[in-house]
Order: C-alpha cells, then structure tokens, then sequence
C-alpha cells in the first residue's frame, strides 16, 4: 500500500478504511511518525476545502473522525518510541454554554495537527479551565462559546487566570458564533479564529513558534 492511500480514506471519512490501513501501513514498516504525517496532510486538505466553503460541516466531521480512528491506533505506538507531540492544548466550552459541535469539530482538527488535546467537555468553571492548563502544563487554551448571552464568560475565564498569576504562563484562543476579533481583542485573548480548519492551523503555528524558542 502507498501512505496516499490513507490520506484519500481520511479525507473521505473512511473509518474503517483508515482503521486497516493504518495497521496495514504499520505492519508494512512505515513509521507512526510518517503515518500520522500523511494523515496531519489530510487534514489540511480538509480544512483548505472547508475554508474555500468545497465542503461543509458533516464532511469535515467524518474526516476529522476517520482520523482520529487511525491516531488511536498511533498513540500507544509513538508513546512508546518516545516521540513528542507538537504540544499540549486544554480545549472546553465556557460555563453556562452546553454547546459542543464547534467544540468538538476544533479538538478533531486541532489533534489532526499533531498537537496533545485534552477536551473539559461544556459548562466549564472558570477556575477549571486554569487549574487543568496548570495540571496538563497546556500551552494553549481554547474557550468556547456559542451564545451571546455567554460571550462574557470568556472574559471571565481570562480574568480568572489574571487573578491566579499565570496569564502569562498560556496563549488564550477564544471562538464560536457570536465571537469577533474586535471581542477577542476587548477582553485581551491572544488570538481569535472564525473555524475549526483557521483554529487548527493557528494552534500549529503557534506551537512551532513556541517550541523553536525552547531549542
């Protein structure tokens, strides 16, 4: 088999396709490393194709799912050779907000770059979000919020870290519906993007930048 092959099944949401060729493609010799980099290039295929309005929310679900059913296969893999993700992302939907699609969408795509994501689900404290950035040593932290009426909470939740000391300590994205880049800017996030693919593309960038200056 060609590592293509793989990449075709992800982009087209193949789960079980991916599933077996991943195996297969392990079996063969490959590495995870090249594997989960075919996959990683998949997805950013994906994401071009969901930016540039080629295809929509349900396709890039299935693919960011074909995805992670081959990472599953990966994990315990590059654990045990040692290999370093890109970094450490603590991703949730602020409180009072039980909205997870976009949510979920972004943790898909932004473990399609590479990165460690650990997800708090919705409806999340405030402190929570600071006191698992602190346990999982995060790099960066994504706020979710989809309703005007929780919008506010983002600050919150930013203020939060401010109040703990360790602002600095994190970069801070913020998105969802109602979210803008003149709010993102209000309330003093690091960043702001408008989809899951822009997200996942920052948080890559992001990471690379931040692991070029530690050497």
């Amino acid at each position: 088999m060609e590592l293509q092959d793989l990449a075709n099944a992800v982009e087209k949401g193949k789960v079980k396709i991916v599933k077996q060729l991943t195996q297969e493609a392990l079996d063969q010799g490959f590495s995870a490393q090249d594997i989960l980099n075919s996959m990683i290039g998949a997805m950013g295929i994906v994401g071009d194709n969901f930016r540039d309005n080629k295809i929509f929310v349900p396709e890039m679900l299935v693919a960011a799912k074909a995805m992670s059913a081959g990472t599953a296969i990966l994990e315990p893999i590059m654990a045990g050779a040692g290999v370093e993700p890109m970094g450490t992302v603590v991703i949730g939907t602020v409180r009072a907000d039980l909205h997870d699609i976009g949510k979920n969408l972004v943790t898909m795509m932004v473990k399609g770059v590479g990165a460690t994501v650990y997800d708090l689900g919705v409806d999340v404290p405030d402190a929570t979000f600071v006191e698992k950035a602190e346990e999982y040593q995060a790099d960066i932290v994504i706020l979710s919020a989809l309703l005007t009426t929780t919008m506010p909470m983002l600050n919150d939740v930013i203020q939060e870290f401010v109040k703990q000391g360790v602002r600095d300590k994190y970069y801070i994205m913020v998105g969802g519906a109602p979210v803008n880049q003149e709010y993102a800017d209000e309330i003093g996030a690091d960043a702001y993007t408008a989809d899951a693919g822009s997200c996942a593309e920052h948080v890559k960038k992001v990471l690379a930048e931040m692991k070029a200056k530690k050497g």
